[in-house]
């Protein structure tokens, strides 16, 4: 493809971009009277930078802490998901729990990071290399490097050199943070230890340590300023000033991406400038509203959200899922409802909010999920439905039961097929293995995940199938 196709192909995405904005927020008869509008832009720019400035405030409060702990640690260390988390984890939102976690902030300005990893056993394992704009740059693990234990290179975008001869691959991040996101299989309270113990031997060296017997400090200070809060309780209240002078500050080390061009317009058209901090204060009076005005976007991707593709009621994984290129609205959406998830190929996330009705799912219904036999998910490693409220976390219930997984003592039917009971109130002892506890009332909605796909559900040949409403 020469430049030229490259830049109008790239215009086009800009179009599909911003009608699918206004499409979202107005319907149909818009466009003679919103096109060219400064607000607008805002709107774009808000869009734009939303996934930025929420991978950083989600770095800010997970490496606030003296030493390494379920979900925080100091930069360039791990912190190891011990066990499942319950219903009073509210950190992240739609965490897993079909594995356990080991997750690091890697900084990479001063110089590259080796990280190594064990061998497993065989162990289903993934870790997603994330750069600051949500994109996942590199997998690691069973799917791509196998389970034999290694140690790969982790260098910046301005690093250059040569890597140590026992370094299995360099990874460059196009971005001066990366998010380590490492998965484990683990089939609950029997696996956690050994889970553990393979997890603490996950590590970080810098590369000049190379070699030694590297040790990273035993403590480490924390600004007690920092704000620890979840991301998203951050920055929904967030004013233009501080998202958009956060945002611009973020860029001198977070630069645009190089598909970005067309964006770096919009920004320069709102006085933003990548590279350069930015003075809200000092901006026309004009584009103060136009920004003020973009801030709208937070509302419209929890609307936009919502009318995603579906089928059968399961929101439509997109192909560019965790590498979405000029896709910001898509990036943007996924970074709101379930920052973190990693490649399809890794792992697959069909979504419902929605029964096979197109209908909300509610607690005061009663639904059914059959699958035919031979049509559970069909997975190379395993899979689960995990069960969320509005926010994303857990709905607690008697049975402290956030999801059903391939693993549990599931009972099938003599045919062979397998059904989930989602709904409230007990379906009776015969049936409780398969309940899926729901809240007495409002919306809820499902994350299916299917760990190391097959072809079938990554071509879309098997879809999952409607939550039938029962009752």
């Amino acid at each position: 493809m020469t430049s030229t196709e490259q830049r109008a192909k790239r215009g086009k995405k800009g179009k599909i971009f911003a009608l699918v904005l206004l499409v979202v927020l107005f319907g149909g008869g818009w466009w003679a009277w919103i096109e060219g509008r400064p607000w607008f832009y805002g709107v774009q720019a808000y869009i734009y930078g939303f996934p930025l400035v929420v991978m950083d405030l989600t770095r800010q409060a997970s490496t606030a802490a003296p030493t390494p702990g379920e979900f925080t640690a100091p930069e360039n260390q791990f912190s190891v998901m011990t066990h499942y988390p319950d219903a009073s984890f509210r950190f992240i939102p739609r965490t897993g729990l079909d594995t356990q976690f080991a997750l690091a902030w890697a900084d990479l300005n001063d110089e590259p990071l080796v990280l190594s990893v064990p061998d497993t056993g065989g162990r289903y394992y993934a870790i997603a290399l994330f750069d600051m704009w949500s994109n996942v740059f590199a997998s690691i693990g069973s799917r791509t490097t196998s389970t034999e234990a290694g140690n790969f290179l982790l260098a910046g975008p301005g690093w250059q050199g040569t890597p140590p001869p026992d370094v299995k691959k360099v990874y460059r991040s196009p971005t001066r943070y990366v998010w380590v996101n490492g998965q484990m299989q683990s089939d609950g309270p029997k696996d956690y230890e050994v889970v553990n113990a393979l997890q603490k031997q996950y590590k970080l060296s810098p590369l000049s340590a190379w070699g030694t017997d590297y040790t990273p400090l035993a403590e480490v200070p924390v600004d007690p300023g920092i704000d620890t809060r979840p991301a998203l309780e951050q920055i929904k209240p967030m004013d233009a000033k501080t998202f958009f002078e956060r945002f611009a500050r973020l860029m001198k080390d977070n630069p645009p991406l190089p598909f970005d061009g067309p964006m770096k317009e919009t920004l320069n058209k709102l006085g933003i400038e990548p590279g350069k901090d930015l003075n809200f204060d000092q901006l026309d009076a004009g584009i103060q509203r136009a920004l003020s005005r973009g801030m709208m976007g937070y509302a419209l991707l929890e609307k936009g959200m919502q009318k995603a593709e579906t089928k059968n009621g399961w929101m439509v994984i997109p192909d560019n899922f965790a590498n979405y290129g000029d896709d910001y609205l898509t990036r943007a959406g996924i970074a709101l409802i379930g920052l973190g998830g990693i490649w399809p190929r890794d792992i697959l996330y069909p979504v419902a909010f929605f029964d096979a009705d197109d209908q909300p799912l509610d607690g005061a219904s009663h639904y059914l999920l059959h699958f035919d036999k031979g049509q559970t998910p069909p997975a190379k490693a395993t899979w689960s439905v995990s069960m969320y409220d509005p926010e994303g976390f857990y709905v607690p219930n008697e049975l402290d039961r956030y999801h059903l997984a391939a693993w549990m003592p599931l009972k099938y039917n003599e045919d062979g097929s397998l059904d989930i009971y989602i709904q409230s109130e007990a379906p009776g002892a015969d049936k409780e293995a398969n309940w899926l506890p729901a809240p007495a009332s409002g919306t809820y909605n499902l994350v299916t995940r299917i760990f190391w796909p097959e072809q079938s559900a990554l071509d879309r040949t098997w879809t999952m199938p409607g939550v039938k409403k029962v009752q």
